[in-house]
C-alpha cells in the first residue's frame, strides 16, 4: 500500500551513476528513527529533505527499507541539514569543513546569502574573491544541472548524464533534448543511440520517423566500425539496420539515400575485385572513412612518386660502414632491410620478437644520422614512444603529439599545408594504426621524405577501424622485409621461442626446470574461481617474491574478456582489493577508483593530452573541488567528477588495450569459456607484451584452440585495392 513519508539524507550508502539506484540512510524529522530508503533519486545529498511516497517492504538480506515511487526535494532548514549538504560535494571549493565554518556564521540564512548574497561569503576566514566568484558559479550550475537532471529522470534518463548535457549545452539543454534527443549520441561521449532513442520514445518521436531512422543508421554504422570494418556490405547494413530499428526495408533503403545526398555516408560501386566478399558490389561508409581510406591511398601515391631528399652514402658503401659503427654482422634480410632503406621511398619492416627489428631501426639511423639528415620517430603510443627513445637514444614522440592536434579547430595542425619538418620519418608499432590515424599521418609527411613503417603483421590489428598495415603489406605497393630469424641471443628468450612457436601454429614448449628461473611459465588450472585466485596470488605475494618485481608497477595481467570471473571487470575489482585497499576513495556508477590505483585511460582526450590506452596511478582525490590527478609518467592530469568515465581500472586489461605496451611481467588466463576470442593473434599479441615474464594460467586445451585458430575476423577494407591501383599509375 502507497504510503507518503519524509525524512533528512543523513548518509548516500550506494549510488549507481549509470541508473540512479540509490540506496540511503534517512532520519525521520522529530526523532532519532533512522531508516533505510531505495529507487531512483536524483543526485541525492546529505542534508536534503525528501518528500516520498512508495512502500514499505523488507529485504531479505537488508531489513526493512522504505521503496520510493516518486518524491520532492525540501531545501533544507536545520544547520545540520545545511551542513551535510553544503559539505555533500554538492559545490565546487567547498566541502565539510568549510560547510561548517560557512553554517557557524550565518546559521539557518546560509542557503539565502549563497543565493542572493553570495560575496558575503568571503567574511569566512580562507574564503578568498576568487573561491567566492567559483563557489557562485558553482550554485547557479548546480541549479541550473537539477533542473536538466528533473526535465531527464522524466524520461527515465541515468542522472549520471545530466552533468556531462550541460557542460556541452548549457542553459540551452532542455530545448536540445526536446529538439533533438538523437544530437546527444552524437555529441556527448556514454550517450549512444540507445538512450536518445529511449528519450526521443519519451518526447513522442515516432519510430517511422525518418530523423530516428537516419541516427539509427549512423548508429549501426559507428558500430560496425567499432568492430574494426571501415565500410559495411549494402545488404547486410540493411538488414542490420532493420534488425536494430524494428522498421521495414524500405524505410533504412530511403535513409541511406537521404544520408548519402547529405554526404554522412558514401555508397560506393567496388569494382569487380571485391566480388569475393560484397554482394553487389555495393560498400557503405561512414563519409570521414571514405575520405580517410581513398586519402591513405593518394598521399601514398605521392610519396612513392616522388624523388627522396634524404642525403646517405650508396647501400654498397654505407651497409659495411653502418656494421663497423656498431660492432655488428648483419643477417642478409638485415643486409637488405637497410639497403631498401636507403634506395626506396617507403618501405615496410616487419617481424616478430627476437628478430633485430631494433637493430635494423638503429643502423638506419646511423646512416642517415651521419649526412645529418633530418629525422623524427614516433610510434601510436606514449609507452611505444617511450620504449622506441631509450632503444635508439633519440627522442621519439606519439603520433599525436607529433601532428599537434588543435582542440579549438578540431583537427591536427601538421597537414599538406605545414608538413612536418623531416628527411626520415621512422614509425614503430603500425599495426595499432587505425586508418582514420594513418590518413592523418600521411598527409603531414612532405613528398620528399623516405618513410620506414616498421611493425608486428602477426598481432592483432587496430583498436579503430581497418587492418592498415596487413593491408600495405598485402597490396605489395611498398617494398617489405620480413625478419624471421631469431638471433642468438634472443632464443635463450622462452618468451620469444614460444612466441615464434605459437605465430607457426604449434603449441609452445610448456615444461620448466624446477631449480632455475625462467622467462616463460604455464600454470594448468580449470576453474575459472581458482585461476583468479592464482593470478592475485601470483600478482600480490609470489611473483613480487620470487622476481623482485612491484605488483602495481611492474605485473600486468592480460584477458581475452571483459565479462566474466576472468573477464577486466572481476579482475580488476579482486585485484584493487588486494592491492589498493583502505584508500580514500570515490565510486562512480559500478566503479570504485582509489588513491595509487592503476588506471587507463580509454578514449582520445586532446584536450588533456592523453590517448586510449594511456596507463597511470590516480595521484589525488579532492572531494571539495570533486577533481581526480592521475599521474601519467609524471605528468599530472586533473579530472572533473564528470569525465572519470574515461577512466577504467588497469590492473587488468585486455589484450587489445595492451598493444604498444611492454611490461616487465605479463600473466594471462586462457580458459575455454574464452572459446569466441581464442584465436593465435590475440594469445601471440599477449605473449609479446611480456619482456621479462609471462605466465599463462588456464588449460592446455583452451591454448591449443587459441593457437590453432587463425581464422581472424574479416574487417571490410578496401585499402589493399586503393594502393594496388598505385602499381597500376
Amino acid at each position: 500500500m502507497s504510503e507518503k513519508f519524509k525524512a533528512q539524507i543523513e548518509q548516500i550508502v550506494y549510488s549507481n551513476e549509470e541508473n540512479g539506484y540509490t540506496v540511503a540512510r534517512a532520519v525521520v524529522p522529530g526523532s532519532k528513527d533512522i531508516v533505510t530508503v531505495v529507487g531512483n533519486l536524483l543526485s541525492l545529498k546529505p542534508g536534503e529533505t525528501l518528500a516520498m511516497q512508495g512502500e514499505w517492504t523488507t529485504h531479505p538480506r537488508f531489513g526493512r527499507q522504505f521503496k520510493i515511487a516518486s518524491y520532492e526535494t525540501i531545501i533544507p532548514a536545520t544547520l545540520h541539514g545545511i551542513e551535510k549538504y553544503l559539505g555533500s560535494g554538492l559545490i565546487s571549493g567547498i566541502g565539510p569543513v568549510m560547510a561548517k565554518r560557512i553554517v557557524d556564521a550565518f546559521g539557518t540564512d546560509t542557503l539565502d546569502i549563497i543565493e542572493n548574497n553570495v560575496d558575503r561569503l568571503a567574511e569566512i576566514e580562507g574564503i578568498g574573491q576568487a573561491r567566492v566568484e567559483m563557489i557562485g558559479q558553482a550554485w547557479e550550475s548546480q541549479k541550473e544541472v537539477r533542473d536538466v537532471m528533473l526535465f531527464l529522470q522524466a524520461h527515465d534518463v541515468s542522472t549520471g548524464y545530466a552533468t556531462k548535457i550541460y557542460k556541452k549545452y548549457g542553459k540551452a539543454s532542455i530545448q536540445v533534448v526536446k529538439e533533438n534527443p538523437y544530437k546527444l549520441a552524437e555529441d556527448i561521449f556514454g550517450i549512444g543511440f540507445v538512450i536518445a532513442d529511449r528519450i526521443a520514445e519519451k518526447i513522442g518521436i515516432d519510430k517511422q520517423s525518418a530523423r530516428r531512422i537516419e541516427a539509427g543508421l549512423l548508429y549501426v554504422m559507428q558500430q560496425v566500425s567499432d568492430e574494426g570494418h571501415v565500410f559495411y556490405p549494402y545488404e547486410p547494413l540493411v538488414e542490420k539496420c532493420r534488425e536494430v530499428l524494428g522498421v521495414e526495408r524500405d524505410h533504412v533503403v530511403q535513409a541511406i539515400s537521404r544520408a548519402n545526398l547529405a554526404k554522412q555516408i558514401v555508397v560506393e560501386d567496388i569494382n569487380e575485385s571485391a566480388e569475393e566478399f560484397i554482394e553487389n558490389n555495393k560498400a557503405v561508409y561512414l563519409a570521414r572513412f571514405h575520405y580517410c581510406e581513398t586519402g591513405i591511398a593518394h598521399h601514398m601515391h605521392m610519396l612513392v612518386s616522388a624523388p627522396a631528399h634524404i642525403k646517405s652514402r650508396p647501400a654498397d658503401k654505407a651497409i659495411p660502414w653502418v656494421q663497423k659503427q656498431l660492432g655488428i654482422t648483419l643477417a642478409e634480410k638485415q643486409v637488405e632491410a637497410v639497403r631498401r632503406a636507403i634506395e626506396e621511398k617507403v618501405f615496410v619492416l616487419t617481424g616478430g620478437p627476437g628478430t633485430g627489428k631494433t637493430t635494423i631501426i638503429n643502423a638506419i639511423l646511423q646512416v642517415f644520422a651521419d649526412k645529418r639528415n633530418r629525422v623524427l620517430l614516433a610510434a601510436p603510443t606514449g609507452r611505444a614512444a617511450k620504449r622506441m627513445s631509450e632503444t635508439t637514444g633519440h627522442e621519439a614522440m606519439t603520433i599525436h603529439r607529433m601532428l599537434k592536434y588543435n582542440v579549438r579547430s578540431g583537427d591536427f595542425e601538421k597537414n599538406e599545408q605545414n608538413p612536418l619538418a623531416c628527411d626520415l620519418l621512422i614509425i614503430d608499432e603500425v599495426s595499432m594504426v587505425d586508418t582514420l590515424l594513418m590518413y592523418h599521418l600521411l598527409r603531414a609527411v612532405p613528398r620528399e621524405t623516405t618513410l620506414v613503417l616498421v611493425g608486428d603483421a602477426n598481432q592483432l590489428p587496430s583498436v579503430g577501424a581497418g587492418s592498415v598495415l596487413q593491408d600495405i603489406i598485402a597490396s605489395g605497393a611498398v617494398p617489405v622485409v620480413e625478419l624471421d630469424e631469431i638471433f642468438r641471443q634472443a632464443r635463450t628468450s622462452k618468451i620469444i621461442v614460444n612466441a615464434h612457436m605459437i605465430n607457426s601454429g604449434l603449441v609452445p614448449e610448456l615444461e620448466n626446470s624446477r631449480d632455475d628461473l625462467e622467462d616463460f611459465y604455464f600454470i594448468d588450472r580449470e576453474d575459472p574461481e581458482a585461476v583468479l585466485r592464482l593470478i592475485v596470488d601470483l600478482v600480490k605475494e609470489r611473483i613480487p617474491k620470487r622476481f623482485g618485481l612491484s605488483p602495481i608497477d611492474d605485473i600486468q595481467v592480460i584477458t581475452p574478456m571483459h565479462k566474466g570471473t576472468v573477464g577486466t571487470e572481476n579482475l580488476n575489482r579482486s585485484l584493487q582489493e588486494a592491492l589498493n585497499p583502505d584508500r580514500a576513495s570515490l565510486t562512480r556508477g559500478s566503479q570504485r577508483l582509489c588513491v595509487y590505483d592503476k588506471v587507463m585511460q580509454v578514449r582520445n582526450n586532446y584536450d588533456r593530452e592523453v590517448f586510449n590506452g594511456d596507463i597511470g596511478r590516480i595521484a589525488a582525490i579532492d572531494s571539495e573541488s570533486r577533481k581526480v590527478t592521475v599521474s601519467f609518467d609524471a605528468r599530472h592530469v586533473v579530472y572533473e567528477y564528470a569525465d572519470l568515465d574515461e577512466l577504467a581500472l588497469a590492473y587488468a586489461v585486455s589484450v587489445h588495450k595492451s598493444q604498444g605496451s611492454e611490461f616487465p611481467a605479463v600473466i594471462m588466463p586462457v580458459l575455454t569459456q574464452h572459446y569466441m576470442l581464442l584465436q593465435r593473434n590475440l594469445i601471440y599479441t599477449g605473449i609479446t607484451r611480456g619482456r621479462k615474464l609471462v605466465i599463462l594460467v588456464g588449460t592446455r586445451k583452451a591454448l591449443t584452440i587459441g593457437v590453432k585458430n587463425d581464422k581472424t575476423r574479416r574487417r571490410y577494407a578496401f585499402l589493399r585495392q586503393r594502393l594496388q591501383d598505385i602499381l597500376n599509375r
